[in-house]
Order: C-alpha cells, then structure tokens, then sequence
C-alpha cells in the first residue's frame, strides 16, 4: 500500500496569508477611498488598487479555507486491487473496474504555481460520475497519476507497496 496524502495545513497556512493581505488591504483602501471623495487626483486610483488587492485576497483567502475543510486530511492509499479515498474520517474503497480515467494537468515545474497549490492536477473519474480531484497540496501527485494511469488503462497492477 503506498499512501499521498494532502497537506492540510499548508492549505490552511495559505488560506491565512490570503485573508490577512485582504484584511489589510481593505482595511487601508476603505479609508483611502473614503478620503479621496472629490478629488481627480492619484487617491482615487491608489484607493481602487488597494480594495481590489483586498478584496482579491478575501476572495482566495476564503476559497483556500473551504477547500481545506472540505479535503481535511484527504489521503488516496493505492492497494493492488484498487484505491481507497479517504477524507475527513470517511473512506471510500474504489475497485480498479469503477475507475474511468485518470487526467492530469499543470506540472510544468513552475514552483510558484506548485507552491499555491495551482501548479498541478489530477483527477480521477469514476465510471458513476464521482470525480476525485488532488493537486499539488498532495504528496507525490505526478506518482499517483501515473501508478493510477497503468493500472487502469495498461492492466499495470502495483505490486507491494503501490508501486
């Protein structure tokens, strides 16, 4: 069995980062713009460039902490009969035969977007229509792609240790 895990708090360590630089934002742009009433010159613009970094950033902030509660302590063991999906104390054991298609996206070694968690994708879809999504928060995705890749589509059981 072979184990990736998806790396909870740092989704939530993002999601804070996210919030304060809107809170800060906003919090400055509000006053800015309250301020610059009447006025044609650059305080209207500086006031429009801070609350959208604001609100650009509540918006990510928000998004970021959804995601971390929905896909808390999200893991995807690989067995040699299939995969178990595991999120939130619930899992979900999933034979190689319900499994339609593995895709990947991303991966392009960009480590900014890889770092936000942007960078790669994969997603599993089940012959029911569930779909399993994992980015780059996910330990080894470009791994589980592939090991999901041979099993489904080339009859590439992993032996062992998922591999």
């Amino acid at each position: 069995m072979r184990e990736h895990r998806t790396d909870g708090a740092r989704r939530l360590r993002q999601a804070g980062i996210w919030l304060a630089v809107g809170a800060a934002g906003t919090a400055i742009g509000v006053p800015v713009a309250i301020a610059s009433v009447g006025t044609t010159e650059g305080a209207p613009g500086v006031a429009g460039l801070l609350l959208g970094v604001g609100l650009v950033g509540l918006g990510l902030g928000i998004w970021r902490l959804v995601q971390a509660f929905r896909t808390r302590e999200q893991c995807i063991d690989i067995h040699e009969r299939g995969l178990t999906h595991r999120v939130a104390g619930t899992a979900t054991v999933i034979p190689w035969e319900e499994v339609a298609q593995v895709s990947t996206s991303g991966g392009d070694g960009r480590p900014l977007a890889d770092a936000r968690g942007t960078g790669s994708t994969c997603e599993i879809r089940l012959h029911n229509g569930r779909r399993i999504r994992v980015d780059a928060f996910t330990e080894d995705i470009r791994d589980l792609a592939a090991v999901v890749h041979r099993a489904v589509h080339l009859g590439q059981f992993p032996q062992g240790r998922g591999r």
